[in-house]
């Protein structure tokens, strides 16, 4: 595909349908605060739901207006994410696709604050006695899409910068 605008539609509705529908079946098949053991002593499904944001961070705040703060966020950083990937260059493929990702997993995460204040969570992953906080495929992507941005940035040796003007538009 060579619109990358198709790309960012097509590839994160199909990632935003998988993080819904798996958290839909989390829900579904999962009491609340239950896990399944999947691999001994290092995965389980486990239904979290997450009132805060990142590993639970202000999970516990009691203020009230936290969840449509946290709605208004989102929709700020998810328009900043269309403004990274617009003045993105189509041949800086792997930033595109760190944007696409990180674009479908705010949305996902987003879907599940106006629909129920918090976030639905199930991958739980712990190695002896360290454990991960639960996590889903939103946040997968999200983490991905970073990683994929710190390539970019890396295999170029340069951070992102603004596109040069052309200097025949210049006035004198």
């Amino acid at each position: 595909m060579k619109n990358k605008y198709l790309q960012l539609f097509l590839i994160s509705n199909i990632l935003i349908i998988l993080d819904q529908f798996t958290k839909y079946l989390v829900a579904l098949h999962i009491p609340q605060n239950m896990s399944i053991r999947i691999i001994d002593s290092f995965f389980n499904l486990t239904h979290i739901r997450n009132p805060g944001v990142a590993f639970g961070l202000f999970a516990d705040s009691d203020l009230e207006i936290k969840a449509t703060l946290f709605i208004v966020f989102s929709g700020i950083a998810i328009i900043a994410i269309l403004v990274f990937f617009h003045e993105t260059p189509s041949h800086k493929k792997i930033a595109l696709r760190g944007l696409i990702l990180i674009f479908a997993g705010a949305i996902g995460n987003l879907i599940d604050r106006i629909l129920y204040k918090e976030v639905i969570d199930f991958l739980d992953i712990h190695f002896g006695s360290y454990h991960w906080p639960a996590f889903n495929v939103a946040d997968s992507c999200i983490t991905i899409g970073v990683l994929f941005m710190f390539i970019d940035i890396i295999k170029d040796g340069t951070a992102p910068q603004k596109r040069p003007q052309d200097p025949t538009s210049e006035s004198a």
